[in-house]
């Protein structure tokens, strides 16, 4: 059980759109260990990245029922920049389907001030959300890096860099 009391019962949408380093687990494929709706096999003997992963429907209680990922599809992370959405494989527009996508709005509302982005990751293909429009962004790599725009505090374009070109 999570400090929010809240505990992932019958979720297991994280096993299936997380990637697992230690397993040599892909994103966005069941883990071997998962039992799809019951949970993990190996429970007490997951990986690290397992034991440190932190879904933020688990782990804020402000974000709603309605966002428990079985029950949205949608599984909320954080990164250094602000606020991922991944998508079951099996559901990529999840998304955009009410009242998700007027809350990612909000959010990205929110996230603007606080120079926050929230990102949106369906399969391999990434979607920057801001309060005026969405970017597609395509497939983004992990040698990729988003590159904000921003023209008065407001976001006017989006593009993908190639991290090495960004440091020189």
């Amino acid at each position: 059980m999570t400090a929010t009391g809240r505990q992932c019962g019958d979720c297991t949408l994280c096993c299936k759109v997380m990637a697992i380093e230690e397993l040599a687990k892909p994103a966005n494929t069941w883990c071997p260990h998962c039992k799809p709706g019951r949970g993990c096999r190996t429970y007490p003997g997951r990986p690290v990245e397992c034991r440190s992963f932190s879904c933020v429907w688990l782990a804020n209680e402000l974000i709603e029922e309605h966002w428990k990922p079985s029950r949205s599809k949608l599984v909320l992370t954080t990164s250094e920049d602000g606020l991922e959405v991944r998508c079951d494989p099996g559901f990529p527009d999840a998304w955009r389907k009410e009242p998700f996508r007027s809350e990612l709005r909000e959010w990205a509302i929110s996230g603007e001030t606080l120079d926050m982005t929230v990102v949106v990751i369906a399969g391999q293909r990434m979607t920057l959300v801001t309060p005026e429009r969405e970017f597609d962004l395509g497939i983004v790599g992990p040698d990729e890096r988003i590159v904000r725009e921003l023209e008065n505090g407001k976001l006017v374009n989006v593009t993908v860099a190639k991290a090495s070109d960004l440091e020189r």
